[in-house]
């Protein structure tokens, strides 16, 4: 729904939000480089290619109608994180590109689905951001985790370095698929969101890997039981074999990514309606995608056909 466009990159600091052009407002924060934070502040009339119709209007599992619900839709499209291509970042890795012009828009989009699943693990899926108050720090915290910077969790800086391990040198396009490898690593150090990301290969989803990695303590119970008897679980739990108290809860919030190929130039017709029914689920995260030099994050769709709605293109 916007376009992507070069960002240069701001000093440290600054006084609050400023509007950009009367369409934008960048968020600052004192000792926060926030120049990936961009948000559109264009009102539907300026969408000239937004449909007027009846038909629904799915958002990551919220319905709208499109014309007794532009002020909703637009608040919740605005409220998705948006990365944008940017310059004059620090070099990643100490020598390496000051841009990701040309390169970097499958990572940004990964940065955004990403993005999304810590709005709703921090913040909740009915979150949405406004101007005109202050924000949590919860948002603040999960903003601080893809500054352009070496040492924030999923910046351009992780990513890329991350991605030379999957065969990917830095400033090289990555395909959907890669990324979602890099931020299942990446997301092994983010001990605040404590998120499982599982990338399910082959278009299979095995359950029983699910649960062994969003409750590894089913593991640990299970070798300490081999190594004690089964009659001594509960004492060796107590014991040696305890686990730290955070890492005994219930359930560790899963990412569950699918890399699939729908088709090589057009989305095949066969996947169609099973494209929309996953923009349905609550749970939804969205959908990237993209070939060389073009990537876009797909948050939702219009109408029975498969108008598709995204929050990002890279060209």
């Amino acid at each position: 729904m916007s376009s992507c466009r070069e960002r240069d990159s701001p000093p440290i600091g600054g006084e609050g939000r400023r509007a950009e052009n009367n369409k934008q407002d960048r968020v600052r924060t004192v000792g926060m480089d926030a120049a990936t934070l961009t948000y559109d502040t264009l009102r539907f009339g300026e969408f000239e290619d937004f449909p007027e119709t009846s038909e629904p209007v799915w958002i990551l599992g919220k319905e709208y109608n499109a014309l007794a619900e532009k002020d909703e839709i637009l608040s919740d499209v605005t409220s998705r994180l948006w990365f944008t291509y940017r310059k004059n970042f620090p070099p990643i890795g100490g020598t390496g590109p000051t841009s990701d012009t040309g390169w970097g828009c499958m990572l940004r989009c990964g940065q955004m689905i990403l993005g999304e699943a810590l709005l709703c693990r921090h913040l909740g899926r009915d979150w949405r951001w406004a101007t005109d108050q202050k924000q949590r720090e919860d948002y603040i915290s999960i903003l601080n985790a893809f500054i352009d910077k070496k040492d924030s969790y999923y910046s351009i800086h992780q990513i890329a370095q991350m991605g030379v391990g999957e065969g990917k040198p830095i400033g090289q396009w990555y395909g959907p698929n890669t990324v979602a490898q890099v931020l299942k690593k990446l997301a092994v150090f983010d001990t605040w969101s404590r998120l499982v990301v599982h990338v399910a290969m082959d278009n299979t989803v095995v359950i029983e890997e699910i649960k062994r990695l969003c409750m590894p303590w089913l593991d640990a119970a299970g070798a300490c039981a081999e190594a004690a008897g089964v009659s001594e679980l509960n004492g060796c739990l107590e014991g040696a074999c305890a686990l730290a108290e955070e890492e005994t809860a219930l359930w560790r919030p899963l990412v569950l990514l699918i890399p699939l190929r729908l088709g090589l130039s057009d989305i095949n017709e066969a996947y169609i309606e099973t494209l929309k029914q996953c923009f349905m689920l609550p749970q939804s995260l969205g959908v990237i995608g993209g070939k060389p030099n073009s990537a876009h994050y797909f948050i939702g769709y219009v109408g029975t056909s498969v108008n598709l709605l995204y929050v990002m293109r890279s060209l």
